[in-house]
């Protein structure tokens, strides 16, 4: 039991520092939670306030793209699409999403969100309790979303649609 606790231990120290090579590879990097930079949800494409943190991009042959995005309450995207849909993995909070011509849904943290390829929608916080979501999503020619138009306070405060 000791052996094994002890390799265990080995494997965690050896991965937990900054970097670990790999035969044959690049090196695995960690992206410490204090170097990561939060930006403003720019409000072209946010209404009320969201923070936008970890943004990242892996290299070719990965397409993967993502961050942690943190809604304030009443805060929401605009309606967007990503040419590969996207992943939402809720870790705080309670929020609402859509789909264009659909109902919206509540989900709650702990809950993980699919949207497909191309569909227009939209998410964010509900107006009294904020949400916060790890956000990823594909790159298709170097374009992982498409924004558009905002979403209405009247389309924001629609009734919530039947599971």
């Amino acid at each position: 039991m000791m052996k094994l606790y002890a390799a265990t231990m080995a494997v965690l120290i050896s991965v937990s520092g900054a970097a670990h090579a790999q035969e044959g590879t690049s090196t695995m990097t960690i992206e410490r939670k204090e170097d990561m930079k939060t930006v403003e949800g720019p409000a072209e494409y946010f209404t009320g306030k969201a923070t936008i943190t970890g943004q990242f991009q892996r290299e070719a042959p990965s397409r993967v793209t993502g961050a942690i995005v943190h809604f304030e309450p009443g805060a929401r995207t605009a309606w967007h699409t990503h040419p590969a849909g996207q992943t939402l993995i809720v870790t705080e909070g309670v929020g609402w999403t859509q789909i264009e011509g659909g109902p919206k849904y509540e989900f709650h943290a702990g809950d993980v969100l699919w949207c497909p390829a191309e569909h227009k929608h939209w998410h964010g916080a509900t107006p009294h309790d904020g949400m916060t979501h790890v956000a990823i999503q594909e790159s298709i020619d170097g374009k992982n979303v498409t924004w558009m138009e905002k979403v209405t306070d009247e389309e924001y405060n629609t009734p919530l649609g039947k599971e």
